[in-house]
């Protein structure tokens, strides 16, 4: 039988990106490859010179961002080519040598921010005042916020040296749970099937309650054979941040890890506490699901599995464009035309081929179009969700690119999330709204919920567990496997409620989390949702002056602090009324699924 999934050579060029508006060919890749280790080295003839005078640093940075620019471009392009078929060993080889000219680059102009924070305040704070200085304004005046926690030249080189170290817990993590664990296989309608991290959830989705026992038990029960490993390496991430937290002279953790955004730590801790307020809507969710599915006792293995059973749908992939225009028509003709019309004309990699990553991203650069990798199927509802959802960052970099200069457009993480959840949250209320029988509204309730569910909750509780580990470590006790299944299994507890029956094992869950090695991130997803939902109902419900600010936060690019951008728009995220208000929406959908499905 042929195999349906096509090799990359044969896929319609009308189902690729089109990467010509980065290069125009693999040879003029090459040429500006071979132009960023020169560039770095004409910017490190500058060191010495920055504090000389406002023409000597205005030169300097224009070569800077001559350089970043260039890596930009030949790393988005050698990328974006590496993940449409990793089994391409040219693109492999072009994305080997961008890494290798980015790291040689990087280490020649390493100088480059120490030494402009050498300059008095005073002094750069004059210049920034003149016309020259108005693309770089931005730039330098977070540069200078950055300053009480930037170390000398020799001190940062150090911590520069050792960065690739710091990375050893994390890659020997991924290694060991991706690759050197073996899970089994599990029996599924008399046909054996491998049991991996990537499976672990269609197993856990599968109406079969006996498949999902045997895949949780099996899967879980491997990682407790390897808990002290893999606590030992998780130990050593914290520790790790411990350390660079400690050396740079930030007060805790997480105070290092807000810094840069300028978020408050008030934030954070808001974001707990209100969701902990409200646990009592969650803890009524799981009971509409022991209800929904029949079952006498709901057990951690129970709640993954749709509530309501998949509906047969069938979307082309230019229905699901005309799907997202409809749903974001709020947003106005300019929006969804310059969408649409790049969702099909050269922004995305539709299908599936061979050696093609898995799964969907947004990769815009400054200069070009703002490319999304899917993986599209048209006998699945959730990828239209994807692919606005893509669409929605891919507007947010094209919205700040088009009205900042190169060293402002970029957006933090922290308002990443809003634009795509935004748009996701637009067609779920559009789809609701159309939907033409109670079977379909319920399957959409009960997917949102759970979505909600995932990106909001269940963050929130990760989000406390990374905050109750490093705490631990920053006041002296040593994350022992005992000490941090202690720590996540009364967190299980408290998030599930008294409904739910843990099994012995389940705190291993804690260990498995890849996103813990990449500290105080997982917060993002909350308060991103949360921020897009406050959006999505402001916009909807507001007039012309509700949607203009919205853009405005659009445009806003890296011009702003996260919370400043967002307040733009129109959310305090320095409040918790945004948390309450997702959470009130939440709720709302409980209720609604309740009735719904008349449970």
């Amino acid at each position: 039988m042929k195999n349906s999934i096509p090799e990359r050579k044969d896929v319609a060029p009308e189902d690729k990106w089109d990467l010509t508006t980065l290069f125009k060919s693999d040879k003029d890749w090459e040429k500006a490859l071979s132009q960023i280790v020169p560039d770095a080295e004409e910017l490190a003839k500058c060191k010495g010179t920055l504090a000389e005078s406002c023409a000597d640093l205005l030169y300097a940075l224009r070569l800077n961002e001559k350089l970043w620019k260039n890596l930009e471009l030949v790393g988005s392009y050698a990328g974006l080519q590496h993940t449409a078929d990793e089994g391409d060993s040219s693109a492999a080889d072009r994305e080997g040598r961008f890494s290798m000219a980015y790291a040689e680059a990087s280490a020649k102009v390493s100088f480059f921010d120490t030494e402009i924070l050498e300059i008095p305040d005073s002094k750069i704070k004059t210049w920034l005042k003149l016309p020259d200085f108005k693309d770089y304004k931005v730039y330098l005046e977070k540069l200078l916020y950055l300053k009480p926690y930037i170390l000398s030249e020799k001190e940062e080189k150090l911590l520069a040296l050792q960065s690739e170290t710091a990375q050893t817990a994390e890659k020997t993590f991924s290694v060991l749970t991706n690759v050197d664990l073996s899970f089994g296989n599990i029996e599924v309608d008399g046909k054996e099937k491998p049991l991996t991290q990537s499976t672990w959830s269609l197993f856990m989705e599968n109406h079969d309650r006996s498949v999902r026992e045997k895949a949780y038990k099996q899967f879980y029960n491997v990682f407790e054979q390897h808990q002290h490993t893999i606590a030992g390496l998780y130990a050593g991430s914290v520790n790790q941040d411990v350390f660079e937290m400690r050396a740079r002279g930030y007060s805790s953790s997480l105070e290092k890890a807000l810094y840069k955004d300028k978020v408050p730590e008030s934030v954070y801790r808001n974001l707990i506490k209100t969701v902990h307020e409200n646990l009592p809507m969650l803890h009524r969710f799981y009971s509409l699901r022991k209800k929904v599915l029949k079952l006498d006792e709901l057990r951690h293995y129970d709640v993954y599995v749709p509530l309501v059973k998949s509906i047969e749908t069938k979307t082309t992939y230019n229905e699901a464009v005309e799907l997202c225009r409809s749903a974001l028509a709020p947003l106005g003709k300019e929006y969804t035309d310059i969408l649409c019309n790049g969702l099909k004309s050269g922004w995305v990699d539709r299908y599936e081929n061979k050696g093609k990553r898995s799964g969907a991203f947004s990769n815009g650069a400054y200069t070009g179009y703002p490319y999304i990798l899917l993986n599209y199927k048209e006998t699945n509802l959730r990828d239209v969700f994807t692919m606005i959802h893509e669409g929605g960052h891919s507007m947010h970099t094209w919205y700040s690119a088009h009205n900042n200069p190169f060293m402002q457009y970029n957006y933090t993480i922290f308002e990443a999330e809003v634009a795509s959840t935004f748009n996701e949250e637009l067609l779920f209320r559009y789809l609701l709204s159309t939907a033409k029988d109670e079977n379909m509204k319920a399957y959409l309730l009960a997917m949102r919920a759970n979505d909600i569910l995932a990106t909001l909750h269940r963050q929130t509780m990760f989000a406390e567990y990374e905050l109750k580990t490093h705490t631990l470590v920053e006041n002296g006790t040593p994350l022992s496997a005992d000490v941090l299944r202690k720590t996540y299994r009364e967190l299980l507890e408290l998030y599930f409620g008294p409904e739910m029956h843990f099994e012995s094992n389940s705190e291993m869950e804690g260990l498995r989390i890849p996103h813990f090695y990449s500290a105080f991130y997982v917060y993002k997803y909350a308060t991103g949702i949360s921020a897009a939902l406050a959006l999505a109902e402001r916009v909807t419900k507001g007039g012309e002056k509700e949607k203009n600010d919205y853009f405005s936060f659009l445009k806003s690019g890296g011009s702003r602090y996260p919370i400043e951008s967002l307040a733009v728009a129109g959310v305090d995220m320095s409040s918790p009324k945004p948390i309450q208000a997702a959470l009130d929406i939440f709720a709302d959908l409980v209720v609604q699924l309740e009735k719904t499905l008349k449970a």
